[in-house]
């Protein structure tokens, strides 16, 4: 079931989601813990995925059919922290695919806090099917790649 004011909404070909920020989040001195952006990240992450996923099911099933068991997982990330969160900040994760290649895609994701941008990243998230990188289906790629033109 998809909650969208749960799951955060796409708006422009990019995912946003708010979070508030929890003193669980935070270090001693209340600023968020810089290994916590990673999970709000990835809770974007998921979440656009489940977003696309709940609009174009039948994409999805045919990914399904074509490469049972398919799942993503980080290959690789790059961050700039730029300025810091603090307890009770609402943060909006913003999550856009930027390139689909062969078995990864690229995205593009910032932890805003109204207008500035507090950390920057880019993943690459790699396909795999059955324990293996798998080219990624032509019906995700069509619907990747929509977002990013």
């Amino acid at each position: 079931m998809t909650l969208p004011h749960i799951d955060g909404e796409i708006r422009d070909g990019r995912h946003h989601m708010q979070i508030r920020v929890y003193y669980e989040d935070t270090d001693f001195s209340g600023i968020v813990y810089h290994a916590n952006y990673l999970r709000f990240m990835e809770r974007g992450r998921t979440n656009h995925l489940r977003l696309m996923g709940a609009e174009q099911h039948a994409l999805f099933a045919e990914a399904e059919a074509e490469t049972p068991g398919f799942a993503f997982v980080v290959r690789s990330m790059h961050l700039d922290f730029l300025k810091p969160a603090r307890m009770d900040d609402v943060l909006d994760v913003v999550t856009w695919p930027v390139a689909v290649k062969g078995a990864s895609i690229t995205l593009a994701q910032e932890v805003r806090r109204g207008g500035e941008v507090l950390v920057k990243a880019e993943v690459r998230v790699a396909f795999i099917s059955e324990g293996r990188a798998q080219p990624i289906p032509k019906s995700l790629r069509v619907l990747m790649k929509a977002d990013v033109e």
